[in-house]
């Protein structure tokens, strides 16, 4: 696992905000996509298919790309839709989730212990 200084989850989120809205975009889509998705399984016994099936396949791939980025990079996607990350970091002696999201400004101003998730974020 890797873990992030304040400073360095500082300089990757202007890196990763881009990355961010478009999996935010592109999970948005795939919940409209998904009652279709829904249909379309269903009848696939019987060879059917979906229109719009290849955006949906698409926006699956998309979202895929994304989520491999972020985590090749270390960092933890909490919620998709609302661009929620967490940067594992060190503080006094355990290991913490640094937390950010979409919307926030671009330094991390709150962190939560790893049981803890958003409910539990505290200003560092």
């Amino acid at each position: 696992m890797k873990l992030f200084t304040v400073s360095e989850a500082n300089d990757l989120i202007p890196v990763f905000r881009p990355r961010l809205e478009r999996l935010a975009r592109l999970y948005s889509r795939l919940q409209d996509l998904g009652e279709a998705a829904r249909a379309a399984a269903a009848a696939s016994e019987s060879g059917g298919g979906m229109p719009g099936g290849t955006a949906y396949v698409q926006t699956i791939y998309g979202i895929s790309e994304v989520v491999a980025e972020l985590s090749d990079a270390g960092i933890q996607i909490k919620d998709h839709g609302r661009g929620l990350i967490d940067f594992p970091s060190m503080r006094e002696g355990r290991i913490v989730l640094l937390c950010w999201q979409l919307g926030e400004n671009d330094e991390i101003e709150f962190w939560h212990e790893t049981e803890a998730g958003f409910a539990g974020r505290q200003p560092l």
